[in-house]
């Protein structure tokens, strides 16, 4: 087996970057450039994400919102610093076009819309920052709508509702990983674009709150969207091994969602199973659905096709 292109969906590196005053091509964490030039093509969402409460940030006491803009600082200097290996990128387009280059595509995303104070008006700037998707939630709930473990039960508030119409306006993927059912149902209603889960399993497969019904995987399937499998062991349950994680991508892929799998592997943002402790031990993954009678074509649109089409 020759190097393998990977596209996916989450990692806080950045944030972890910005924490632990370390840098995007060495560091200490699962995710550096380091640790993907093995890759025939990569691309990555790199989320910025801090939360009220998390201790230990270069801002001390300064509020989430204003996090945002250290953060987006923490990731256009790596994107700088390091312009001979990665680029940022919008598009799929612009992502081909690095990966042929021999670069990595950064595609930036927003965990959490406190960061954006939960202000639909500031989303043109975020677009205008390079934001390709937004998770309305993180696990707490804020003006938008609940979570899926704080306030489950409410939906998208009048300002949740303005805030994903905008977004679908300016082309941001909505991210429905961490969000409540309910508050899944009114985005899925309204919903006139692709949306993603870019870090979520299924429930079927281990019952835990973050993880999707059946009946949510089918309507993000319906929608075209992709659901980036996410390798934290609470989330993918069982063994916690590659066996774990293969039987959440065989549910998707029973519930006709060969075209709607992705990688969300959640890299520096938790603790991943022991097979796969760093975002180049994804070969690992790779050889294993080869051993077990996956076809290549199904391997690749999980590892990138899939995720691609969707920024496209």
């Amino acid at each position: 087996m020759g190097p393998i292109s990977v596209f996916d969906a989450h990692c806080d590196t950045i944030s972890r970057c910005w924490r632990e005053y370390e840098g995007l091509d060495r560091n200490s964490g699962m995710l550096s450039l380091e640790r993907t030039a093995g890759f025939e093509r990569y691309c990555q969402f790199f989320a910025l994400w801090t939360a009220d409460g998390y201790t230990g940030y270069p801002l001390g006491g300064d509020s989430v919102e204003r996090a945002y803009h250290a953060l987006l600082r923490c990731f256009k200097d790596q994107m700088a610093r390091n312009s001979d290996k990665v680029l940022q990128c919008r598009t799929a387009e612009e992502a081909e076009r690095a990966n042929r280059q021999g670069k990595a595509a950064a595609f930036l995303s927003v965990e959490g819309a406190e960061l954006l104070g939960c202000d639909p008006g500031r989303l043109e700037q975020a677009a205008g920052d390079g934001v390709v998707a937004v998770n309305l939630t993180w696990n707490h709930a804020n003006l938008l709508s609940g979570s899926n473990c704080d306030e489950p039960e409410r939906g998208l508030s009048p300002v949740g509702r303005a805030f994903v119409a905008k977004m679908e306006e300016l082309h941001i993927l909505v991210d429905v990983s961490h969000l409540s059912e309910a508050g899944f149902w009114d985005v899925a209603e309204m919903a006139r674009r692709p949306f993603i889960a870019s870090h979520s399993n299924t429930k079927s497969v281990w019952d835990h709150t973050r993880n999707l019904t059946d009946e949510q995987i089918n309507a993000i399937i319906k929608n075209q969207g992709v659901i980036g499998l996410n390798f934290y062991t609470e989330f993918v349950g069982g063994g916690r091994d590659l066996d774990g994680v293969r039987a959440h991508l065989d549910h998707i892929l029973e519930l006709g969602g060969g075209a709607n799998a992705a990688l969300g592997g959640d890299w520096d943002g938790c603790d991943t199973i022991a097979d796969l402790p760093a975002i180049d031990c994804l070969p690992r993954l790779y050889e294993h659905l080869l051993r077990h009678g996956y076809g290549e074509t199904v391997i690749q649109d999980l590892f990138y096709n899939n995720l691609m089409r969707v920024v496209r």
